[in-house]
């Protein structure tokens, strides 16, 4: 019987972890074609040049493919030091997640300023040699979500020195249309839509969320059972 349960448990965390390891490689695929089809795009600061949705899927991939590997390997070979490592990474990640969280609602007014603050000064790079990524990000931003600059759409004035916004802020879209009177432009602050965005569809990532809080408790189950009953099997035997 305990035999049987064990081979249930080996089945389950290979079963597991395959598609852990399978679910990174497909994270890792779309951030390689962003970053091969759309270089640096939806990077939007420019004190953190290199956090953009590319970069930032490359490495969550990466990570979740390594620890998916590991957990896969440790359960065929009933590895202890595998099972260890795969149990000590997820819990790691597990606990740097809660951190985050409680630490965004705790500090959730002065990361809006320093945001905002960020991308305001990001703005002066729009348009410029070497930043397409953040340009094509700041014209999807406007074009898709309806809005203007970071709080306002007069946070453009400052980058042209100029009464003028991009093209994208234009309620009809036409070559040079940010020259034109205000009253055709986007008035809705970006910051604000995004936000928005993410209120509205809350429900969503609080469930994707859990799901992935329960899948990464369920890993840290299997893990440390395995591990336990190979001890005990190396304890039985010595």
């Amino acid at each position: 019987m305990a035999e049987g349960c064990m081979m249930a448990l080996r089945y389950g965390m290979v079963f597991f972890n395959l598609l852990f390891w399978l679910g990174g490689c497909g994270i890792l695929g779309v951030g390689v074609w962003l970053s091969v089809t759309q270089g640096n795009f939806a990077t939007l600061s420019s004190s953190l040049p290199s956090l953009s949705a590319a970069n930032l899927l490359i490495a969550v991939g990466t990570i979740i493919m390594v620890i998916g590997c590991l957990g896969c390997v440790g359960a065929v070979k009933e590895s202890r030091p595998l099972l260890l490592t795969f149990f000590i990474l997820l819990l790691l990640i597990f606990f740097l997640e809660i951190l985050s969280i409680m630490l965004f609602f705790i500090y959730q007014d002065k990361i809006d300023h320093y945001a905002q603050r960020d991308l305001k000064k990001g703005l002066q790079l729009f348009g410029t040699e070497g930043n397409v990524g953040l340009t094509n990000a700041w014209m999807i931003v406007q074009t898709d979500f309806r809005c203007c600059g970071v709080t306002n759409h007069t946070d453009w004035f400052e980058v042209y020195n100029a009464t003028r916004v991009p093209d994208s802020c234009c309620l009809e879209y036409s070559d040079n249309c940010g020259l034109d009177n205000p009253g055709t432009w986007w008035t809705a602050p970006c910051y604000e839509r995004v936000k928005d965005w993410l209120n509205e569809n809350l429900v969503a990532l609080w469930i994707f969320a859990l799901c992935t809080a329960l899948t990464q408790i369920l890993g840290l189950v299997f893990s440390m059972t395995m591990f336990c009953q190979a001890v005990k099997v190396e304890t039985f035997y010595a």
